[in-house]
C-alpha cells in the first residue's frame, strides 16, 4: 500500500507520529512516502510560488500524488495531523475502480479564525476533502494532474476537484477523516482516522484536545523507541 503524507518543517513530529500510527496497525507492509517540497522544488516538479493564504508547506503539493505514483494503481494521501487508530488495509479495501477519487465528504464550517498555532482558517467549499484521498492513479481523468497543472492552476480548482465530476468523486466513511472539534461521537471505541485539523497536541495551545492522549502516547513510544521515519 502506497501512501503519500504531507509533510511541514514546523511539524516533522506530526508526520512521524501519523507514519508510527499507520505502521503500528496495518496488517501489511506500507511504502510510506513523505511529500516535501523543497525536494519537489529541487526535482523540479513544484514551483509555485509562496501563497499567503496556503496553511502548510503541502497544500498544493497533494495533488501529485497520482503523478508521483506513475499513474498506476491506488494510493492514499493524508495531511500529516492524523493519528490512525485501525489498519489502513480496511481504507484502502474501499478501493472501486468506478471512481477516479474517494474521501469523506464533509461539509466543514469551521467558526475559528485561526488553526495551527495562528494560520489563519480558510472556508471555502469541500474543505477537508483532500486531507485524506484514495486516488485511482490510473483512472483516464487523473491523467490531468501533471506537475504543469498541479503548479498553475488555482487552490479553488484542486482542492474542489475541479476537474472530476461529480458522479467520479466516491464516499468512504467519515471514521476515516475524523475531525476533531467537528465530527460527532464515533460509533466504534474510537475514529479511524483522527484529524487534528485545528490543531494538535504537537503545538503548545493544543494539548487538550480530544484524544490528545492517544497521540501522546504514540509520541512517547516514538521517542522511547528513537524511531524516526524518513
Amino acid at each position: 500500500m502506497k501512501i503519500f503524507i504531507g509533510w511541514d518543517s514546523r511539524e516533522d513530529i506530526a508526520y512521524q507520529v501519523c507514519a508510527a500510527s499507520l505502521r503500528r496497525h496495518s496488517s501489511a507492509p506500507l511504502e510510506i512516502i513523505p511529500l516535501k517540497q523543497d525536494g519537489l522544488r529541487q526535482e523540479g516538479l513544484y514551483w509555485r510560488p509562496k501563497d499567503p493564504l496556503a496553511s502548510t508547506e503541502f497544500t498544493y503539493t497533494r495533488f501529485l500524488t497520482p503523478y508521483l505514483a506513475g499513474y498506476k494503481g491506488w494510493a492514499m494521501f493524508v495531511d500529516c495531523d492524523f493519528l490512525f487508530t485501525a489498519d489502513v488495509a480496511g481504507l484502502f479495501s474501499l478501493a472501486d475502480e468506478r471512481y477516479a477519487v474517494l474521501c469523506v465528504k464533509h461539509d466543514y464550517r469551521p467558526k475559528e479564525t485561526s488553526k495551527m498555532d495562528g494560520v489563519v482558517q480558510t472556508v471555502y467549499p469541500r474543505k477537508n476533502w483532500s486531507s485524506l484521498a484514495l486516488w485511482n492513479c490510473a483512472h483516464e481523468a487523473n491523467q490531468i494532474l501533471t506537475p504543469q497543472v498541479v503548479n498553475s492552476e488555482s487552490g479553488a480548482f484542486l482542492h474542489r476537484f475541479s476537474w472530476l465530476t461529480d458522479d467520479l468523486i466516491g464516499s468512504v466513511p467519515e471514521t476515516w477523516n475524523w475531525l476533531e472539534g467537528w465530527s460527532g461521537l464515533p460509533k466504534e471505541e474510537y475514529p479511524k482516522g483522527i484529524h487534528f485539523t485545528r490543531g494538535g497536541p504537537w503545538f503548545e495551545n493544543w494539548k487538550k484536545v480530544q484524544y490528545a492522549d492517544l497521540w501522546l502516547a504514540q509520541q512517547e513510544t516514538l521517542q522511547k523507541n528513537k524511531i524516526t521515519t524518513p
